[in-house]
């Protein structure tokens, strides 16, 4: 078989411009075939109609290898047909991708050959599709932010610590709005002329005898007014006028007077030495030995050495974080020589408080109110303060 004779492949694109159109196979252009049944069932036609004068005599094998031929023409001719279909199915199916390659090519060009506007105005369209979706995503996003803030504002208004914060953003407003009025009538009296004052001949300066140098602190006697006054004062202006952002060592937390109370039962009726009812909370046990000491603080400055004594690490954490917050100090004011020194063993603690005092230092000892008992070394100090739990109110910070 060559090259011509081989079937075309209906899928190859190549082979559409070699197609050729196939003949029609007519009933005028087939040669008819002879009908056996008629050849052996019709007689003879008689010379007459034959044209021959003499009827052509066949024998018996002769006419054997005529139906072989006839019966091999007839199959060539069926297969042929068979052929001609397949051909003509492939061809209209070639047909048919032509036609659709034909329209998609079409709706090729038919897009291509949009305006320029035309595309433009479906590029922005799809751009601003895009832009809407994602306003859309952040506007869910911060509807979820602001909720979260919403919980968390709620959240420490409820505590004792927001409340502070609350209370130290409103009081420092009220600071600002002073400042600036004081200085406007400040600005406004130096435009006043006054009159000349007369002068008067200065006093002789009163001569009053050198201080002593500081021994321990008695502030249940009576010569000791002056301290007295001092720390009265001190806790007057912490009750009354707080100072959320006051210098490090100053009390900067809401002072209520059930505080004031225990502080100065503490200093004035115990004398700086004796036990007070726990507040039932640490952290207002807290509050009320930060009051003591930034008092304490004001009075002996750098002298005074804070030991606290607590039986187990996380009740001393949360004492440092409980002075830093209320005392605004940091932890570089943690040590054994910075101010502040933490103790799990109370024999510890009575060995460094006696350095202190060897070296004219104060020690001030705070116990934790989970501290059942008082080592009898501790009492040796002059300034010494527990908490005891009340009984009738359960703590809420006992591990």
């Amino acid at each position: 078989m060559t090259s011509d004779d081989r079937p075309l492949d209906p899928h190859n694109p190549d082979n559409l411009d070699n197609l050729q159109p196939l003949p029609e196979l007519t009933p005028e252009g087939a040669k008819p075939l002879p009908d056996l049944r008629s050849t052996q069932e019709t007689p003879p036609a008689p010379p007459e109609a034959l044209g021959n004068p003499e009827p052509e005599v066949m024998g018996d094998g002769e006419a054997m290898d005529r139906l072989g031929q006839i019966a091999i023409a007839q199959a060539q001719v069926t297969e042929l047909t068979t052929q001609a279909e397949a051909l003509r199915t492939e061809v209209a199916e070639l047909q048919q991708t032509v036609a659709a390659l034909e329209a998609r090519r079409q709706a090729r060009l038919a897009d291509e050959g949009k305006t320029v506007p035309e595309l433009i105005t479906a590029l922005v369209d799809e751009s601003l599709g895009r832009l809407e979706a994602q306003r859309q995503a952040l506007t869910a996003e911060v509807a979820k932010l602001e909720a979260r803030r919403d919980r968390l504002e709620a959240a420490t208004r409820k505590t004792f610590t927001g409340t502070s914060e609350e209370i130290a953003v409103r009081l420092q407003g009220f600071k600002n709005y002073l400042i600036g009025s004081l200085q406007d009538l400040a600005a406004a009296a130096e435009q006043i002329d006054l009159p000349e004052p007369r002068i008067s001949p200065a006093p002789a300066p009163e001569v009053r005898p050198a201080p002593e140098a500081p021994g321990s602190p008695q502030f249940a006697k009576q010569q000791f007014q002056d301290q007295r006054r001092q720390i009265t004062s001190i806790l007057d202006q912490y009750r009354t006028m707080p100072d959320y952002y006051g210098p490090p060592w100053q009390l900067r937390r809401t002072f209520e007077p059930v505080h004031a109370d225990r502080v100065q039962t503490w200093f004035f009726k115990q004398g700086g030495r004796g036990t007070i009812r726990s507040l039932g909370s640490r952290l207002q046990n807290i509050l009320v030995a930060s009051a003591a000491i930034s008092a304490l603080r004001r009075i002996y400055g750098d002298r005074l050495q804070v030991l606290v004594l607590a039986n187990t690490p996380e009740r001393l954490g949360e004492w440092r974080r409980g002075l830093q917050d209320c005392l605004g100090i940091s932890r570089s004011d943690y040590g054994p020589t910075r101010g502040v020194a933490l103790f799990e063993a109370p024999e510890v603690l009575a060995q460094k408080a006696e350095r202190l005092v060897e070296t004219e230092q104060l020690p001030l000892i705070i116990m934790d109110e989970t501290e059942e008992m008082i080592s009898l070394a501790i009492l040796q100090f002059p300034l010494w303060l527990a908490f005891a739990p009340d009984p009738a109110q359960a703590s809420n910070y006992l591990y």
